[in-house]
């Protein structure tokens, strides 16, 4: 089996609390339906446990991800929206990391992704945490907005899904390294005619580790990872990671 791809720092700390709430769900859960994979890092990882389907629009993106699933050998890839997907076509779980801060309608992606579980399954999302943190890399990525825990439960309740647990990642190494995204955004050059969908497009591929360092940006998050799990529920961090049901 290949070595999973690399993921960027902030995504480790992420990825930490993912793990563990799949964890958490258990032998309920056999397929997995994501939504925009990227590159794919996240996505190679969970065709390894489940039948995964994830969906990319950004066709450069798509092919990483497709190229990935390749190489794990499981898997499929499909370049375009969840509408592509055939209407009968359910799952276990609907997950989406770091996608809903990019669309402008989050109540209607919401109530589009939960038309693809089935009853029962789940839903399980990342987006970015602290509102007031709104800064220069939110814009140049093309996010229309953060998120604190209670809007989040709210909108996921609105939704129709119970039983929301939200935790905190990033405390404290996600400090740091959004003040160094913010600093790269500064100073590199922005173009006032490039939309919010070609700025979403290429958010998947901003700031992404070669291939060669994979192992680099696991070794250095390792001790990170552990010291944010103590704070996951006191809202200290700079994501937030969130599990809810699906009624059945």
């Amino acid at each position: 089996m290949t070595a999973a791809p690399p993921l960027p720092l902030n995504a480790w700390l992420r990825y930490d609390l993912v793990r563990r709430l799949l964890r958490e769900v258990g032998s309920e859960v056999s397929s997995v339906l994501e939504v925009g994979s990227g590159k794919g890092a996240f996505a190679a990882r969970l065709a390894r446990r489940y039948d995964y389907v994830g969906v990319e629009p950004d066709p450069v993106a798509h092919a990483h991800a497709a190229e990935r699933l390749r190489e794990a050998g499981r898997g499929r890839m499909v370049c375009g929206e969840v509408s592509a997907l055939p209407d009968d076509e359910m799952f276990d779980l609907v997950c989406s990391f770091e996608v809903l801060e990019h669309l402008e309608d989050d109540a209607q992606a919401l109530a589009e992704w939960s038309g693809k579980l089935r009853d029962g399954g789940f839903i399980l999302l990342s987006v970015p945490a602290r509102p007031g943190h709104f800064g220069a890399h939110d814009r140049i990525v093309g996010h229309y907005r953060r998120y604190d825990a209670a809007r989040l439960r709210c909108l996921l309740a609105d939704a129709g899904f119970v039983d929301a647990r939200v935790l905190t990642c990033g405390f404290p190494l996600g400090y740091a390294l959004e003040a160094a995204r913010n600093t790269i955004a500064r100073l590199a050059r922005e173009r006032g005619d490039v939309s919010m969908a070609e700025q979403t497009a290429a958010s998947g591929r901003w700031l992404q580790p070669p291939d060669g360092i994979g192992w680099l940006t696991a070794v250095v998050t390792a001790p990170f990872r552990l010291l944010q799990r103590p704070f996951a529920q006191t809202g200290f961090g700079t994501g937030l990671v969130a599990l809810a049901r699906r009624p059945g």
